[in-house]
């Protein structure tokens, strides 16, 4: 769709799409209440991960958070700054991370914002296909998988059209991707990763959102669109070295745009509540590009119930991409041929790359089937709390397993410690992330 299109169609969609959560979407965007305030408020924890195959200590710090809030008449402002100091991957690190920090102004009617913002789209747990714009830092190891968000450079209108329904429009003119530190993964002595190359800044390149949120008394639903790059990548082969005898691999992160539809749902069923989410993932040309994914549908669907105190949510992930073919690894037809075997080496070589970008999409087949299930059951009136989170998928045959024990000693204390435990077959995304990124983490979080 051409950029001058969608802008249309945004502009539009409140006209258009009128009639048309357990997560951070389900209670979004309420309606603007008159009060007046200022609130300083964070936290200082001490957090450790470790004992894994590859290292001792995969993660240590130390952090302060200083988080500030304020809303006066017409003007709002956030922020939540972290000061960190510790060790990642045997390396000394001390830094400041802005977390957010955004100003805007608001109304009755609409709020428009401008900064760095966590802006998370969705009704599921974990697993929101219409979430395009939350880019991840995956090497970031703590008690809290939310950790893990990063904010985008946004500037955000928020326009509530009745007490029920409103709409949001979100421009990010910076791309911001996830972080995968893929040079961190074993995948042979003679592989190597270049630093990725990000998207020139300019106007071409950034990114479009969209959504129509509605919530009623028996049910909340929303319709979105994103059209920009796709802070989730593969990579590329950049070079291939033979001048050594034996093939010296380089390759380069890189980016794709993309266009997404999506919708999302939220209904209580009796003592059930049932959400549901999908999206449909248009790129362009995928088959000249082996980073570039082709078109899929991407859905999720989840139960919540509470089975006398143990709240328990199963899911069930799914990706169906319609224009699958399967991948026919090449054959050396002529051994004693040194331009046979040269060939031979880089269609190999090609085959593979293409194979893992396809594992990393969950497209090495048609469809992609996968469950997930999060039990968790406080104790002592609350004192203490056990979660279990669990995720296996069917095609992949991938797994993965994350007990975590928190215990409220008093006051704002929180202790928390569990095991993060991923497997998979060998050459799959799991296998080659399991030595880094399995291990044990506690914390001792005070808030005030």
């Amino acid at each position: 769709m051409k950029t001058s299109a969608f802008i249309l169609i945004v502009l539009l969609w409140p006209t258009l799409s009128f009639g048309q959560s357990l997560f951070e979407s389900s209670t979004q965007n309420p309606v603007k209440t008159e009060n007046n305030g200022f609130s300083l408020n964070g936290y200082v924890r001490g957090s450790a991960f470790g004992a894994g195959e590859q290292y001792d200590y995969t993660q240590t710090f130390g952090e302060l958070s200083l988080q500030t809030n304020l809303k006066k008449d017409n003007l709002l402002l956030k922020s939540d700054i972290r000061f960190r100091s510790g060790t990642q991957f045997h390396q000394t690190k001390t830094e400041i991370e802005v977390k957010e920090a955004y100003a805007g102004f608001s109304t009755r009617y609409f709020d428009l914002l401008l900064g760095e913002k966590i802006e998370s789209w969705g009704r599921t747990d974990g697993f929101n296909p219409t979430n395009n714009i939350t880019p991840n830092n995956y090497f970031f190891f703590s008690a809290n998988p939310d950790d893990q968000k990063l904010p985008n450079f946004m500037l955000k209108a928020d326009v509530r059209i009745g007490l029920q329904v409103n709409w949001e429009l979100i421009v990010l003119p910076i791309f911001r991707p996830s972080v995968y530190r893929y040079d961190l993964f074993n995948m042979g002595q003679n592989v190597n990763f270049s630093s990725a190359v990000l998207p020139e800044l300019t106007f071409t390149n950034a990114a479009l959102a969209s959504k129509i949120n509605v919530e009623l008394s028996g049910i909340g639903f929303s319709a979105s669109w994103f059209s920009g790059y796709d802070p989730f990548y593969g990579f590329d082969l950049q070079h291939v070295d033979f001048s050594t005898g034996i093939p010296i691999i380089t390759y380069l992160p890189s980016f794709y745009r993309k266009n997404t539809p999506g919708l999302d749902f939220t209904m209580p069923v009796g003592t059930w509540i049932v959400r549901g989410e999908g999206a449909l993932n248009l790129t362009k040309n995928p088959d000249k590009k082996m980073y570039i994914p082709k078109n899929d549908l991407s859905y999720v669907f989840g139960l919540e119930h509470d089975f006398g105190g143990y709240l328990t949510i199963v899911q069930y992930i799914g990706k169906f991409t319609p224009d699958f073919e399967e991948l026919v690894e090449p054959v050396l037809n002529d051994p004693a041929n040194p331009m046979a075997q040269l060939q031979y080496a880089n269609e190999l070589i090609a085959f593979e790359t293409t194979s893992t970008n396809r594992k990393i999409f969950h497209q090495e087949a048609v469809s992609n089937h996968a469950l997930s299930l999060t039990v968790s059951k406080y104790f002592a009136y609350e004192t203490f709390q056990l979660q279990i989170t669990g995720y296996y998928n069917f095609t992949s045959e991938e797994t993965l397993f994350r007990p975590k024990f928190t215990w409220k000693p008093g006051g704002n204390l929180n202790i928390s410690a569990g095991y993060s435990s991923m497997q998979g077959p060998d050459k799959s995304v799991f296998n080659y992330a399991a030595p880094l990124m399995n291990g044990a983490f506690i914390e001792i979080k005070a808030s005030f």
